[in-house]
């Protein structure tokens, strides 16, 4: 599928919020609140900060479906990019709250904290996203410790197709952490 053509469930989700359907909205939610919802905790670390970001979030949705372009990408990666980028703006204000009363570190340690709960959000958003196969093999080799060869036997591809797979696997992974430390502007891939 070209990149400039989106499915077809996320421009006729854009279409029915931009027409005001409150039932598209609960489609939506239903759909991705778990992802919002577990991406914010990832960052923030807090439940209730989590919960709002899911609210503010979907109000955000809600409220301009057409800032959603689908010639950048799926709907699923700009919710999530928002998402990230709320709850990095979120964690970011707080910090420098904390600064200002002069309860925590310098801006050096508030950057590196945003740092390290944004590559790990957007490590926990790659494994989620990635195909299963790549995801099973993963689990394989690095959770129950199975070298390539005892991952190929369990899941009766060659070897070869099982260091493809790892090799795939720690590519996207790797791509998790951004040394900018900014976070993705929505529509782009995490």
């Amino acid at each position: 599928m070209a990149k400039d053509t989106p499915p077809r469930w996320d421009r006729k989700m854009q279409q029915r919020l931009g027409r005001g359907e409150a039932a598209a909205l609960g489609e939506l939610y239903d759909r991705f609140a778990s992802l919002v919802h577990g991406l914010a905790h990832r960052v923030l670390g807090d439940q209730q900060g989590a919960d709002r970001i899911t609210r503010e979030v979907f109000t955000h949705v809600w409220e301009h479906p057409d800032s959603y372009d689908p010639k950048q990408g799926p709907l699923r990666t700009w919710i999530a990019a928002l998402t990230h980028r709320f709850a990095v703006e979120r964690l970011r204000r707080a910090g420098t709250a904390a600064l200002a009363d002069g309860s925590s570190g310098g801006t050096d340690d508030l950057e590196r904290k945003v740092r390290h709960a944004s590559a790990t959000a957007r490590a926990d958003y790659i494994i989620a996203s990635m195909p299963q196969p790549l995801r099973t093999a993963l689990e394989q080799a690095y959770f129950q410790r199975r070298d390539y060869h005892q991952t190929a036997a369990e899941l009766g591809v060659t070897a070869d197709e099982a260091r493809r797979r790892l090799r795939l696997g720690l590519q996207l992974l790797a791509t998790a952490h951004d040394t900018s430390g900014t976070p993705p502007e929505p529509g782009s891939t995490l």
